[in-house]
């Protein structure tokens, strides 16, 4: 076990990276553990759901759009700039029943006084290779406000996978921009809120789809969306769908497993949180999208991850 470090950042996406800010321009010489590349994990890539987005134009301070993982590299360049040290790997387990807190790579162990959790949440997807190859071109998303309201769904017929209240916000969010939006689902009634239900199935601009799963989006080699092959979840008759779009809406997964038993979570695995950023366990702050399961944007991540700096802060100052 090496020295006894100040404050210990889990993940490396907006909330990680602005609570390094934070952190080490507080003196407090941070550490940020940074995923690497492993399909066992919800997490995409290093860097968060924003090393998959191709233009953010929602960021403030970018009039003209930044690519997802321009952003993430100048966060981590501003991040080091003030003495952030960045190690890449798995937090694989966590013991923060004594002092020092203490938290596991592998085999390497790092003791420290407080841990920030900015972990993230993975969307869920359909996991199909097609949809895989897909996303990286920008015409597959899972997020209708981050990529909406891009050039190429503006005026396009694009389709939404999901029956919840989730599906039926991105759907009614879309037709701001595309010409027709199909609610693709697997049974012939949506889970979502009678409100919502209302909502969808008045608007004009949505047709649902019922009965329908996606097995495969067209066209991987002409690297956009041309439409998908549905399958009847009736009958499992097979039919090609043309569309020019696919947003996905199953949900998320925070990135807490982890975490279960050491802290207190939700039911569906976010860190619960009170007064700000602060942990059921002293000394534990988190924020992002492991915490926050209603906006999930970039810009709310990075603030929660500002809070959790300062907490983190002010509360090493009254331990000291």
């Amino acid at each position: 076990m090496s020295d006894i470090e100040n404050v210990v950042i889990v993940g490396s996406g907006p909330a990680g990276y602005t609570a390094a800010l934070y952190a080490s321009r507080a003196n407090l010489n941070p550490v940020l553990i940074e995923g690497e590349l492993n399909p066992e994990h919800h997490v995409d890539v290093p860097g968060g759901q924003l090393m998959i987005t191709t233009d953010v134009e929602n960021y403030p301070g970018f009039p003209e759009g930044v690519k997802g993982p321009d952003l993430m590299d100048k966060m981590r360049a501003q991040a080091e700039r003030f003495g952030t040290r960045v190690e890449t790997g798995w937090v694989d387990r966590v013991d923060f029943s004594r002092r020092p807190l203490r938290l596991w790579i592998g085999e390497r162990e790092i003791a420290t006084k407080s841990v920030i959790v900015a972990t993230g949440a993975g969307a869920n997807w359909l996991g199909i290779p097609s949809e895989t190859e897909l996303r990286k071109t920008g015409y597959v998303s899972a997020c209708a406000t981050c990529d909406g309201a891009l050039p190429h769904f503006r005026n396009k017929h694009v389709a939404v996978v999901g029956g919840g209240d989730s599906a039926a916000e991105e759907a009614t969010f879309l037709t701001k921009f595309a010409s027709q939006v199909s609610l693709i689902h697997r049974r012939d009634h949506l889970r979502a809120s009678k409100i919502m239900q209302d909502r969808v199935l008045g608007n004009p601009k949505i047709r649902p789809v019922w009965n329908s799963e996606v097995v495969e989006v067209l066209d991987v080699e002409k690297r956009k969306v041309t439409g998908l092959r549905l399958k009847d979840t009736k009958n499992g008759a097979s039919r090609v769908f043309a569309c020019e779009g696919l947003f996905l809406a199953i949900g998320h997964t925070p990135n807490t497993a982890f975490l279960k038993g050491r802290l207190e979570l939700d039911l569906k695995g976010y860190v619960v949180v009170t007064q700000g950023s602060r942990t059921s366990v002293e000394g534990v702050f988190a924020g992002g999208d492991c915490v926050d399961h209603v906006y999930k944007q970039a810009v709310t991540a990075a603030g929660m991850g500002c809070m959790a700096a300062i907490d983190a802060e002010r509360w090493l100052e009254g331990h000291s």
